[in-house]
């Protein structure tokens, strides 16, 4: 069975430019999916890596507008789907039935909503559904960073896998070749590297040298799930 890889990165960390290199770099190393995160000022749900790639984001002027400007230009030169990973509030304040139109009019093609209410999804999925989006839900697990504590995220994973038709992408820490192939082995159909694709990109001594250690451990990671 194929292993999905999907890997996250932060739109507009270092800058836009940066990652729409990025969004191309990862489609050539064989991504079947690609998140992308929009940059959010209370990002609760994700770790400290990622919370800092959005406050620099933010800081450096990053909007939804530029974001989905980028997209634009570079969605149609990727063979790859984006879905972008948003907290609730920016949908909301902007309109969900608007957020929707102008994220399918930029190509993208899948939404994660960490902290949508539950008595609001109804209406986020009848809108996603609506303009061909695939909603998804929260990733399974944080294996890598409470491995240790949580010894029984395989069995979950195996019981999540055989208890529902949609897609069970196990996410948040996995940032090794053994990891990896320990999600695969568990029976997963995905696995989201985050953090350490962010944290490559963020913290590297240049954008083009960001890039390029980017390549190099997308292409290590694809190659350990074939």
């Amino acid at each position: 069975m194929k292993v999905a890889l999907i890997p996250y990165i932060t739109a507009g960390d270092p800058d836009l430019p940066t990652t729409a290199e990025a969004l191309k770099v990862l489609d050539c190393c064989g991504s079947d999916i690609i998140e992308l995160g929009l940059p959010y000022s209370d990002p609760l749900a994700d770790g400290p890596v990622i919370q800092a790639a959005a406050t620099c984001s933010l800081a450096r002027g990053t909007n939804f507008d530029a974001v989905i400007s980028m997209l634009r230009e570079v969605l149609p030169q990727l063979s790859c789907p984006v879905s972008l990973f948003s907290y609730y509030n920016p949908i909301l304040k902007g309109g969900i039935g608007k957020f929707m139109t102008i994220i399918k009019d930029a190509g993208v093609q899948g939404l994660v909503v960490p902290d949508v209410p539950l008595e609001e999804t109804g209406i986020l999925r009848m809108e996603s559904s609506k303009n061909n989006i695939e909603l998804g839900g929260l990733r399974l697990g944080d294996w890598y960073s409470h491995q240790r504590q949580c010894p029984s995220l395989d069995s979950a994973t195996r019981h999540q896998t055989g208890a529902t038709s949609k897609l069970v992408a196990v996410g948040f820490g996995i940032s090794k070749l053994e990891h990896v192939k320990q999600v695969a082995e568990w029976g997963a159909d995905g696995v989201i590297v985050d953090s350490a694709m962010v944290k490559l990109l963020g913290e590297a001594k240049s954008p083009e040298e960001g890039l390029k250690e980017l390549e190099t451990f997308a292409k290590s990671l694809k190659a350990a799930l074939i």
